[in-house]
């Protein structure tokens, strides 16, 4: 797993086992069918607003599967960290993600 850094100061990321995403893997699987379908479209010369149109739908479901894992890391990663040394790492981790999200940076 990656760390992930933050002004200098590097939090660790444990390893952890996860439960299973099923429910994320449909919806990325579903955004692997609108990227084909995308391509598609502009190999074909389709219309820019719709080829757009496909674009923001891979957004939003891509947005949708991240929000599915963050619930579940609250309910699962950082429940479960509560009464350990891992647990400020933890929200830490999840500050540096809501900033990300809210000024739409890469991680």
């Amino acid at each position: 797993m990656k760390d992930i850094k933050k002004d200098e100061k590097t939090i660790k990321k444990s390893e952890h086992i996860h439960h299973k995403h099923e429910d994320v893997l449909k919806l990325i699987n579903i955004a692997k069918g609108h990227l084909q379908g995308i391509e598609n479209m502009i190999l074909q010369d389709k219309y820019c607003i719709d080829i757009s149109k496909q674009i923001l739908a891979v957004i939003s479901i891509l947005k949708k599967a991240n929000l599915e894992i963050l619930k579940k890391h609250l309910e699962t990663c950082v429940r479960e960290s509560r009464d350990s040394d891992e647990f400020e790492e933890k929200i830490e981790e999840l500050k540096m993600v809501l900033e990300y999200l809210t000024k739409g940076k890469e991680v």
